[in-house]
C-alpha cells in the first residue's frame, strides 16, 4: 500500500491558456523532492477499457525550460503535452534532474563531454550512478491517484521495469519520436547503444 495520499489538486491554463492541466502534489514523500502529477482530461469521450496515457519525466533545468540541444528532455515533454491532453492521463514531473545526479553534478558531466567522453562515462568518472532515477516513487503516485494501468510514453524500458516490479500494469509502450539534432545526436545514439532506448535514426 502506497504512503503517498493526495494533497492538493489546482487547475493550470498552460501553453498560455491552450492546455487545461490539473496540477497535483502529495503528501507522504519524505525524500523532500516535491514531484508533482498532471492531469490531462483529454479530448475524446472515454471508452470503456480506457488506460491512461502516462509519461514519467525527469526534471531538465536546461532542456526543458531553455530549450537546450544537448538532449531531447524539452521536446520530449512537449510531445508529452501534446499527446496526454488529446489523448487523456498523466505526465509525473519527477525531480530528478540530470538522470539523478542534480545540476551542478550535470554541468560538471557536461565539461567532460566536451573533452569526447560519452553521458555514461562522464558519470563513471565523477564517481556517479550512470543513472541513479528511481521510478518506483512514480508507482506510488499512480496508487495514490488510483491509477494502477498505464499505457507509458516511453523509449525507455527501465521505466516499465521498475513500474512493474512496484505493482502497476504496463499495458502498453508507446514511444516517443527521436528528437535528434546535431549537438544531441552522439547522447542519444549512447542511450540506444547502453541503455537500450528504443531509438530509431533515420
Amino acid at each position: 500500500m502506497s504512503d503517498l495520499t493526495i494533497k492538493r489538486r489546482v487547475m493550470i491554463p498552460v501553453r498560455a491558456g491552450d492546455v487545461m492541466a490539473e496540477f497535483i502534489s502529495f503528501d507522504g514523500d519524505d525524500s523532500g523532492k516535491e514531484h508533482i502529477g498532471i492531469y490531462f482530461k483529454g479530448e475524446e469521450p472515454k471508452a470503456e477499457d480506457y488506460v491512461p496515457l502516462v509519461r514519467l519525466h525527469s526534471e531538465c533545468l536546461t532542456g526543458d525550460i531553455f530549450g537546450s540541444g544537448r538532449c531531447d528532455c524539452g521536446e520530449q515533454l512537449d510531445e508529452a503535452i501534446d499527446r496526454i491532453n488529446e489523448e487523456g492521463g498523466y505526465i509525473l514531473y519527477l525531480r530528478q534532474e540530470g538522470r539523478g545526479i542534480g545540476l551542478y553534478a550535470k554541468l560538471e558531466a557536461y565539461a567532460l563531454q566536451d573533452q569526447g567522453y560519452d553521458t555514461y562515462q562522464a558519470n563513471e568518472m565523477l564517481h556517479l550512478p550512470d543513472d541513479g532515477r528511481d521510478f518506483g516513487i512514480a508507482a506510488k503516485m499512480l496508487e495514490a491517484l488510483g491509477v494502477s494501468k498505464v499505457r507509458l510514453l516511453t523509449n525507455n524500458p527501465d521505466k516499465a521495469q521498475q513500474l512493474t516490479d512496484n505493482g502497476i500494469d504496463v499495458a502498453e509502450l508507446v514511444p516517443t519520436k527521436v528528437h535528434v539534432n546535431q549537438h544531441n545526436r552522439q547522447y542519444l545514439e549512447t542511450k540506444a547503444k547502453r541503455k537500450l532506448h528504443t531509438l530509431k535514426f533515420d
